[in-house]
């Protein structure tokens, strides 16, 4: 038997794979080959890293060589180089391992160096295709103690003393929501899984299903046996092609190792679980619209009490977590929750995965200790903003959340700070912004897509937020007045207090957090007739500088609408009736003579 001297990890999770990690994959099979390497080289496909801004991702070890933005034109380096030579090719390496020549840890770099990888355990380190590389990082032993050594009510009673709340966005307690379950009658009993993020800018239960998908197998498995359950579903959105194929194979290798089905671990205990695809609608991220959609019907919330542990999915027990909360349980129960408990803060234990997207230089996918500040998010792991602008707000809990301006980033990143901020955890999307972000508009996005998400079924939600959206409209067209502003305000309350499900309560959030911060820019908006970061359209004018222009004629020649005219070498002038304020204009300046105000 040939002995494996080195293995190279490339990521295969949708960030890589849409910039084609798939074709080095198959460039790095070939050449090895070529060499007469495939025997003694092993290429592994992984989840998502993290640093998805440098992707495709490769890491080559014993060395721990990582390589960013690679391109199939590099692996013919990379093998002759690297594998036949052992000289690493610098060019190629992440520049932030590189330290004075030498190469440094990953884990010592300022992206990864405040991160804990809890949920995210796994993601960038296993073949989430092979069971055995998830069993040999102590997978389904955690499993394996509940169902041999634990009765139902020692697990929930861990999770309870973990602290471990929901990171779907409401932050339940998760202890709790499942002895609320287990305290029903026995009998038929469901175990949820919400894999259907919607927020714009969130990734993180797609990476995790993508890189891990055995870690919410494994947890599932475990609560149905805390409350009393032998189906599960996880609700997965068909946008997710690779998750979902990944969590098929998952869960059929689980099943041929007698981890699923019947009689596990020879106990007794039965559990089955089955894949649901949703349609993307956002509304189904809400617990009772999800198993609606489940039941076959459209995705529309229910009323509330009963609530979903009493009366659920067909009318039965039912316990609802998503991809993350699930990702922290086996960890929990093999770690105790003691240790889960010593990390975070009083209220917040744990971890969180934020998707850190926007005017960000490290874009990717992070897990901080809870009461990280955002300050040490932006400006140590993310890197800070890039081309000198200055950091202006990040939006947390998409378009259920609320901005953070600059002033709160010091502020410690868990479920209560956030909401006495105006903003909330949400599923973990967290967008920054920078100092050429229109909050109005900002404000303005956000309504627009929960204006289409909207299931129609209450009215404050279905008519609310279309009014509402047409105010912004009119705000940021330079139609509205002062009265306008107090108008929104008060609709903002209306349709939060009288909403059916959470969609329609939290959709005015962004509106409001933005008036509260940053109500001066709604003031110049309609006082003044200006947007003051230079983005709305209809209250921008272009003019050329006559003292900075060369009278090169470049602007007028990329005018599609011909507003532009003047004589060579003296300076050009915008007749501003006719100018469409598309900026083609200033991309082609090279003399910085045009301007918008």
């Amino acid at each position: 038997m040939n002995m494996v001297r080195s293995h190279i990890l490339v990521c295969g999770g949708t960030g890589c794979t849409s910039s084609g990690s798939q074709k080095i994959i198959k460039s790095l099979e070939a050449e090895l080959k070529a060499n007469g390497l495939d025997n003694e080289v092993k290429v592994i496909q992984t989840g998502c890293h993290g640093l998805c801004a440098l992707g495709p991702i490769m890491i080559v070890y014993p060395e721990g060589s990582f390589y960013s933005r690679v391109t199939p034109d590099d692996v013919k380096e990379i093998v002759s180089e690297h594998i036949l030579k052992g000289r690493i090719v610098k060019r190629l390496l992440y520049q932030e391992t590189v330290q004075e020549g030498q190469i440094k840890s990953l884990n010592d770099t300022e992206f990864y160096a405040k991160q804990m990888r809890i949920a995210l355990r796994n993601c960038g380190v296993i073949n989430p295709e092979n069971i055995d590389e998830y069993i040999a990082t102590n997978g389904y032993e955690a499993l394996g103690r509940v169902l041999t050594t634990m009765k139902p009510q020692e697990v929930i009673d861990i999770i309870k003393a973990s602290g471990l709340r929901g990171r779907g966005g409401a932050g339940f307690p998760t202890g709790l929501k499942w002895q609320f379950a287990a305290n029903q009658p026995a009998g038929k009993k469901y175990v949820l899984c919400n894999a259907d993020e919607g927020d714009p800018g969130a990734f993180m239960d797609r990476s995790v299903l993508e890189g891990d998908p055995h870690a919410v197998i494994e947890a599932m498995t475990i609560a149905a046996y805390a409350i009393g359950s032998e189906q599960g579903y996880i609700y997965v959105r068909a946008e997710y092609p690779i998750a979902v194929a990944r969590l098929k194979i998952a869960i059929k290798q689980a099943k041929e190792y007698g981890l699923l089905g019947k009689n596990i671990f020879n106990t007794g205990f039965n559990f089955d679980l089955e894949i649901r695809l949703g349609a993307g609608a956002f509304v189904c991220g809400e617990e009772t619209a999800l198993m609606t959609s489940i039941e076959g019907h459209r995705g529309e919330p229910r009323h509330r009490p009963p609530f979903p542990a009493v009366k659920g999915l067909f009318g039965v027990p039912t316990i609802l977590n998503n991809v993350e909360t699930y990702a922290n349980i086996a960890q929990i129960i093999l770690k105790g929750p003691e240790w889960f408990s010593s990390i975070g803060t009083e209220k917040s234990k744990g971890t969180k995965v934020f998707a850190l997207v926007g005017k960000i230089k490290n874009t990717g996918l992070v897990e901080i200790p809870m009461g990280t500040t955002l300050r040490e998010i932006i400006e140590e792991i993310g890197g800070g903003v890039p081309n000198g602008k200055k950091f202006k707000a990040a939006q947390t809990g998409g378009p259920s959340g609320g901005c953070i301006p600059a002033s709160l980033m010091d502020t410690p990143i868990d479920y209560d700070n956030l909401i006495a901020i105006g903003s909330m955890m949400g599923s973990g999307g967290l967008i920054v912004m920078d100092e050429d972000t229109c909050m109005v508009d900002i404000a303005k996005f956000f309504l627009n897509f929960t204006v289409d998400e909207s299931c129609g079924k209450c009215t404050a939600c279905r008519i609310g937020t279309r009014r509402l959206y047409e105010m912004l409209e009119k705000i940021t067209s330079g139609n509205a007045t002062m009265d306008d502003i107090s108008k929104m305000e008060e609709l903002c309350y209306y349709i939060k207090e009288n909403s059916l499900c959470a969609l329609g309560q939290t959709a005015p959030n962004p509106v409001l957090s933005t008036l509260r911060y940053f109500r001066d820019e709604y003031e110049a908006h309609v006082r003044d007739k200006k947007c003051p970061a230079g983005v709305c359209k209809s209250l921008l004018s272009y003019e050329i500088l006559p003292d900075k222009c060369k009278g090169c004629s470049a602007c007028s020649k990329v005018c599609p609408a011909g507003a532009i005219s003047g004589e060579l070498k003296k300076p050009f002038v915008i007749d501003k009736s006719k100018c469409l304020k598309c900026g083609a204009c200033i991309e082609k300046c090279k003399f910085g003579a045009i301007v918008k105000k």
